[in-house]
């Protein structure tokens, strides 16, 4: 079986890649026809993410294995099969290919193609330049920064006598106080 793929980029309207690969190839074939059909260097992390249909990140497939906190399983590209997570035409992907900017691909499985097998992914289609693999120094430092002497939780606003310690109920112990003795608070 073979599955057809949608590249966009919300960082460059006509920029569209369409890339036909088997179902049994890795995250690593895909990754590699993905860099291959911008012309990106492979010298970079990256990562998978598979969505919903709402783009929301779900299962991560990174490059190298890395130490996760996730809810999901650490998957990696070459150990994992395309087929063994994706089956629905429509499927959503990220290929995050700037790690440290958070830039992304938009991919779509646009078509399945039942009974035909490929040797080496292809990219069939190709419209539009690539945005660039890395921001440049002055694209980062020209990017919005957050003002870390701005406060932005509301503490100076906040009145620890206006504290309702009612709201608290099953957090207090028999003295009353919110941390134990024993608190190494």
């Amino acid at each position: 079986m073979v599955y057809k793929f949608t590249l966009l980029s919300d960082e460059v309207d006509n920029f569209i890649r369409v890339i036909k690969i088997d179902s049994e190839a890795t995250f690593l074939d895909l990754h590699n026809a993905i860099l291959d059909a911008v012309k990106y260097e492979k010298d970079q992390m990256t990562t998978f993410f598979i969505c919903n249909d709402d783009w929301e990140k779900g299962q991560e497939i990174t490059l190298v294995e890395m130490e996760s906190s996730s809810e999901y399983d650490n998957l990696i590209m070459e150990d994992t099969k395309l087929e063994e997570l994706i089956s629905d035409e429509k499927q959503k992907l990220l290929y995050v290919f700037d790690l440290i900017s958070d830039r992304a691909f938009f991919i779509e499985l646009s078509e399945i193609i039942p009974g035909t097998d490929l040797a080496k992914a292809e990219c069939i289609s190709s419209k539009g330049a690539a945005p660039q693999q890395m921001l440049s120094d002055d694209a980062i430092a020209a990017a919005p920064k957050m003002n870390l002497d701005e406060n932005f939780y509301g503490d100076e606003d906040f009145d620890l006598d206006e504290l309702d310690e009612e709201g608290f109920g099953d957090m207090n112990f028999d003295d009353g106080s919110l941390f134990s003795d024993d608190s190494k608070y």
